[in-house]
């Protein structure tokens, strides 16, 4: 079997096609397509060479991935199944397959306890959402931050530093409507030196793009 043909057996019907800084992207169903947040980071990504970068809510795989052209070895986690698989096939279809590991897994929970990253990426659910019962879809997981927009950036910021090389970075996407200078006090007290890179402004909401390292 060709690889053409292997590939077109992992990409299910109803995905769509991206193209981004030259590689080809395809967005499962219930897989986040990249936005504005992520296309805030992606513009903003500076990758040593031989870095060793930790890419969380991976989704399509699209800043993992670029992440991966330059660095030694690239981690992409995601919660959903569906996440995964995707960002294994646009990995492989992008010829970076052999330097990046994709695990199905909550944040930080895959790692080893001392294990340390020179770039983390993390553009986060942040958007503030009402509590509901039942079970929330796994596209809606991608975006929904609970009522106060923080549930999942604040798990993050408690466990970033320690993953965090020396000299490493953190780059982190987060709305203006869920708080934005919590997090900026949250990782000053981490000991972090943080700035804003960058933002995107809308009539709802601005859209900032944070970094974060070692004082």
């Amino acid at each position: 079997m060709s690889d053409g043909n292997r590939l077109s057996q992992d990409v299910p019907e109803g995905s769509k096609k991206l193209t981004y800084k030259g590689c080809l992207f395809h967005i499962f169903p219930e897989v986040y397509e990249p936005s504005d947040d992520t296309f805030l980071m992606a513009e903003c990504l500076e990758v040593k060479e031989g870095a060793r970068v930790l890419d969380l809510g991976t989704g399509c795989g699209i800043l993992g991935i670029l992440a991966a052209e330059r660095a030694e070895e690239a981690l992409s986690i995601d919660i959903s199944p569906h996440a995964v698989r995707c960002a294994k096939a646009n990995a492989k279809t992008n010829g970076v397959g052999g330097k990046m590991d994709l695990v199905l897994g909550d944040l930080f929970q895959p790692l080893k306890p001392d294990e340390k990253f020179d770039l983390i990426l993390f553009n986060p659910p942040y958007l503030p959402t009402p509590e509901r019962e039942g079970r929330r879809g796994w596209l809606e997981k991608a975006w929904s931050g609970g009522p106060s927009g923080r549930r999942v950036i604040d798990r993050f910021l408690f466990e970033a530093p320690r993953h965090l090389t020396q000299e490493g970075v953190i780059l982190l996407t987060q709305s203006d409507l869920s708080n934005i200078k919590r997090t900026l006090a949250i990782l000053e007290r981490k000991g972090l030196k943080t700035e804003i890179l960058d933002e995107l402004k809308f009539p709802f909401e601005t859209i900032f793009l944070l970094r974060a390292t070692r004082m």
